[in-house]
């Protein structure tokens, strides 16, 4: 059985309705308006472009809503290049990076708020590649935690794109979002409510499988405003009943969930476990690779040939290793030190490495968790930190906007109790969050 052959459902009229719940969540800003900076709650009160225009300056959520401080003092780390500047001045203008150097090159703006930095680095914001954020609360929490920028690993309701337009509206309370939408998976469950135009897949005999199935899915997040698709190769590690290495879909299958994305200019990002399913998904064509325990040298040889991303997650492998449950704790003891040794032979391999913890259900893990994990895993300091800046930024398509603190770049920033090159670890625990020129 398949789905009936019709168009996919129009934009113009889903979208309506997908910001109007933006808007709804955007509406709990109320209950966080004690935590709302006071030149935050200016300029929310002070905007007032509405329709295209406000629409195409906040595309990334960098837009001129943005604040203006000046960050004064400190050591700037910039990960692009590893250049490192003593007593170092950054000026945000609107939302936007205008200057970044030493303070003999850097002109302060008159009557700027000023965040004094002096005995603590200065760092970008960071970027969490793989994040699941349903609640505004748990927006927040990620941007205090240092993710100012984050990619979605999917929500079961569109919670993701909700999250993204409060993020546009208000920065301060939420990452700039990439959104993935619903998960392209065999048993969409109770995500069939998602949206009427799913409802037709929950009477499918085999779930959703077919190529009629798997595009119509893949059409409707691109109708809900999607930014990334997710899909899976493989069962889940996180549930004891299923079997990790177990494949649910094969490399045709994959293949048509990136044809569909392509046609709407849109990659995809798979959850992946098992060599054969890593080495399908990468062969399928696939944006990045999630978790991949056990990819080998020959699909990592692929992934560097095609430019294909590695996520691996160390932080959610980590956590199964602490589960309560006898079977996620061996199964996160086994996977851990062979999902490290992949880690580094990518790193070596020249395989492009970004950051994310797949926080989910609640729990929010900080994004500088998953860098210590990169660390601990053989990489680089400086690399270790490039996989939550610079190179998560590629992956996102924000490499011009994020990853740095140059010009022209987003006023994100992060300031951190210790130098990062010598201890990764204190970017776990951010003295002071900057968000969009809004000190947090």
């Amino acid at each position: 059985m398949c789905v009936e052959n019709t168009p996919p459902p129009p934009s113009r009229l889903t979208r309506r309705g997908i910001l109007a719940g933006a808007a709804a969540l955007a509406g709990t800003t109320a209950a966080l308006s004690a935590s709302m900076p006071p030149a935050a709650a200016a300029a929310s009160t002070t905007s007032t472009s509405t329709g295209t225009d406000r629409d195409a300056r906040h595309t990334d959520g960098t837009g001129g809503a943005g604040g203006t401080l000046v960050i004064d003092g400190g050591t700037l780390l910039d990960p692009a290049t590893g250049e490192v500047t003593e007593d170092a001045v950054v000026v945000i203008v609107g939302g936007i990076v205008r200057a970044a150097g030493t303070r003999s090159r850097t002109r302060v703006p008159e009557g700027a708020e000023v965040v004094d930095a002096h005995g603590k680095w200065i760092l970008p914001g960071l970027v969490e590649a793989h994040i699941h954020l349903n609640t505004a609360a748990e927006a927040r929490d990620a941007v205090l935690k240092g993710a100012t920028t984050a990619r979605s690993g999917s929500t079961n309701f569109y919670q993701d794109i909700a999250v993204r337009e409060l993020a546009r509206q208000a920065p301060h309370l939420a990452p700039r979002l990439r959104a993935a939408g619903i998960f392209v998976t065999p048993d969409l469950g109770d995500t069939v409510l998602a949206d009427p135009d799913l409802t037709p897949l929950a009477g499918l005999r085999d779930g959703v499988r077919s190529p009629e199935a798997l595009r119509r899915v893949v059409e409707v997040n691109l109708a809900r405003g999607a930014d990334v698709i997710k899909t899976r190769v493989n069962e889940r590690a996180g549930l004891p009943e299923q079997d990790p290495l177990a494949q649910v879909y094969d490399r045709e299958q994959l293949s048509a969930v990136v044809a569909a994305a392509k046609r709407g200019g849109k990659g995809v990002l798979c959850h992946s476990y098992s060599e054969k399913g890593c080495h399908d998904a990468v062969l399928a064509g696939v944006r990045s690779l999630e978790h991949g325990a056990f990819v080998g040298e020959r699909t990592l040889r692929e992934m560097r040939r095609r430019g294909t991303y590695f996520t691996p997650t160390l932080t959610a492998i980590a956590g199964l290793a602490e589960s309560s449950d006898p079977v996620l704790a061996e199964r996160g003891r086994t996977y851990l030190p062979v999902l490290e040794r992949a880690v580094l032979a990518a790193h070596e391999l020249g395989v492009p490495l970004a950051a994310g913890t797949d926080s989910s259900g609640g729990e929010v893990d900080p994004i500088g968790r998953e860098v210590e994990l990169m660390r601990k895993a053989g990489l680089p300091a400086l690399d270790a930190i490039r996989t939550a800046t610079t190179g998560a930024a590629r992956l996102l398509g924000l490499e011009d906007r994020v990853g740095r603190l140059a010009r022209g770049f987003a006023g994100d920033v992060l300031l951190v109790d210790g130098d990062p090159l010598a201890d990764v670890t204190v970017l776990k625990k951010p003295a002071r969050v900057v968000r969009s020129g809004f000190a947090l």
